[in-house]
């Protein structure tokens, strides 16, 4: 298995080099030993390191946290404080940079192992989650029916092109909305009332169809017969954590059924 790199950004050179020796026989490989921020975000850039071990107080203009903050941003690279600070003030400023471990000073080697490992194990989770994020959204924005994903609450999290297209609604102004809001749907039948979609699927856990003759009304007033399937969405406990709906325009369908019957 090949070493992990880690970024050393310390500058005191006798505490460099220990943390140095004790990553080395931890068995990780030290890429470089920064003593300054600005050294620290060019040693991240050209040596790509899978971690960086972060000091605070550092000499210099740019102090660890904003140095930390520019590797995270730039390079989506985990960084780790370790540091002899634990005022609250400097803590509620690294909190901000999102690191994945703070260790203080004086520090054992198991202490160092451990978050190390767990700084490394969770970025690779986040990065796999990242990933399969993006296919979900590719497919999702791909598809060639409409989709809304919402909160159990009905409140909208996601939608698809196809889906902006028929509402009228773009997706950045309909996030958080309340479906009904945006995804306005009567039926055709006067007297027939529409069920929320939402609470539909929460309560059949799937469905497909409304109430028949179901009309979606675009935002500019437009007016589409459309069929919707729901769904509802749900963790590894089997609790229901949002619901997703598809539809598509039947106009094409109901002339072909009015042609047949014709």
């Amino acid at each position: 298995m090949t070493e992990k790199q880690i970024l050393v950004v310390e500058d005191e050179i006798i505490v460099g080099e220990h943390i140095r020796r004790c990553l080395q026989n931890l068995g990780y490989s030290v890429c470089s030993v920064a003593s300054s921020g600005k050294m620290a975000i060019m040693e991240a850039e050209e040596k790509k390191p899978d971690l960086v071990l972060m000091d605070i107080v550092l000499q210099g203009e740019m102090d660890g946290i904003e140095a930390a903050e520019q590797i995270r941003r730039r390079f989506n690279i985990p960084v780790v404080y370790l540091t002899a600070y634990s005022d609250e003030k400097i803590l509620e400023r690294a909190k901000i940079t999102e690191p994945y471990g703070y260790i203080i000073k004086p520090f054992n080697e198991r202490e160092l192992h451990i978050n190390i490992e767990i700084a490394l194990y969770k970025h690779l989770a986040e990065r796999e989650l990242n990933e399969r994020n993006r296919w979900l959204f590719a497919v999702i924005k791909g598809i060639g029916d409409a989709v809304i994903a919402t909160d159990p609450q009905g409140f909208i999290k996601l939608m698809n092109p196809i889906a902006e297209a028929l509402t009228g609604w773009k997706q950045e102004d309909a996030l958080g909305k309340s479906l009904v809001t945006v995804f306005n749907i009567v039926s055709e039948e006067k007297d027939n009332q529409v069920e929320n979609p939402v609470t539909k699927a929460i309560k059949e856990d799937s469905f497909y169809g409304l109430a028949d003759h179901t009309v979606l009304i675009a935002k500019e007033g437009t007016e589409m017969p459309v069929d919707v399937i729901g769904s509802a969405i749900k963790d590894d406990k089997d609790s229901i954590i949002g619901v997703v709906l598809i539809f598509y325009d039947i106009i094409e369908r109901k002339r072909i059924n009015e042609t047949l019957n014709g």
